[in-house]
């Protein structure tokens, strides 16, 4: 499994993956995310499914790219291109992975601001080649592993927020996660791309260098709890006269 996630707010774009690889009983470590960078013209694709797939279609993209980037002025063109790229394969290898009962399951996260941007832009890709954009309303999108890291997001996320503060929020929904799932894990690689920087800065990260940060969030949460005014719920602990039983 993956954990990719995608976070817009008003100030640019935040990106984390986990780099955990499953295949069988085996684990491997691999990046899951490629970034261009160029003046003025700065995106970057994370993606989730079959490894295979996922190379294939970053392979048959980067060729585009090198001969045709500087026709993409904003960053829709290039998810259409990509999705095109995701088609193509799906059309040489979808059935024979449906034989061997595997799934064409690539799902890509793609952000970036180019030239005729006015902001930066987050899409979600399907695995059919069709995409949303990533708005104001829900400011963020996990591909991979979604469940654990959703209520983190959604209690203290906002699009107003700052990009450190998304960036906190971004690994706090993968700690979840990490916590949760057992094939998700470090090292992770995270992507910030300020307003009209047009500069994708990319950065790993490995466990020790964060794991005093989980500690901190674990033990604030026991605390928290602690403190909660619950005092109500002592109502659970007490005898009720009243009630008959019927069995």
């Amino acid at each position: 499994m993956t954990f990719c996630l995608g976070i817009k707010t008003k100030h640019g774009l935040v990106g984390l993956s986990d780099t955990r690889i499953t295949s069988g009983s085996e684990t491997t470590t691999s990046k899951k995310v490629f970034t261009v960078n160029r003046q003025k013209h700065s995106f970057f694709i994370m993606t989730s499914g079959l490894r295979s797939v996922r190379d294939k279609a970053i392979t048959y993209f980067s060729e585009v790219i090198a001969k045709r980037d500087g026709s993409f002025t904003k960053l829709y063109q290039a998810v259409n291109e990509f999705g095109n790229q995701v088609k193509v394969v799906a059309k040489e290898d979808k059935e024979f992975l449906e034989e061997a009962g595997l799934n064409f399951n690539l799902y890509s996260i793609i952000g970036g601001q180019l030239e005729e941007d006015e902001t930066p832009k987050m899409y979600l890709l399907y695995p059919q080649g069709n995409w949303i954009e990533i708005r104001r309303g829900t400011p963020f999108v996990i591909i991979g592993n979604t469940g654990f890291g959703n209520p983190v997001l959604k209690r203290s996320l906002t699009f107003d927020d700052n990009l450190d503060y998304a960036l906190s929020c971004a690994f706090l929904a993968f700690d979840a996660t990490r916590i949760s799932a057992n094939d998700v894990d470090y090292p992770i690689d995270t992507m910030v791309l300020a307003n009209d920087t047009y500069h994708t800065i990319e950065q790993r990260f490995e466990q020790k260098e964060l794991e005093h940060i989980s500690a901190f969030w674990n033990n604030r949460l026991k605390n928290a709890i602690q403190e909660l005014p619950a005092e109500v719920l002592k109502k659970a602990f007490e005898a009720n006269d009243h009630l008959v039983d019927h069995e």
